[in-house]
């Protein structure tokens, strides 16, 4: 099963980016999206964005994900 977090893109630089997923920044492989800006949402799976989403979208799955326990 795999498994895509959103995360707030902070800044970009070239085919990087640094983004924030739920209070983690991480750094965030955007060469597979076109025009990713600061403030865009995307799904990020092993590194990489793979999708951009809607804000909506994004803060309705966060306050999925954090409702799930995984113990």
């Amino acid at each position: 099963m795999c498994l895509a977090i959103p995360a707030k893109i902070i800044r970009t630089s070239g085919s990087q980016a640094l983004a924030d997923m739920s209070g983690v920044r991480r750094p965030v492989d955007v060469r597979f999206l076109e025009n990713v800006k600061k403030g865009d949402y995307v799904l990020v799976h092993a590194g990489f964005a793979i999708e951009k989403i809607d804000p909506k979208e994004a803060r309705e799955t966060l306050k999925l994900l954090k409702s799930v326990s995984f113990e």
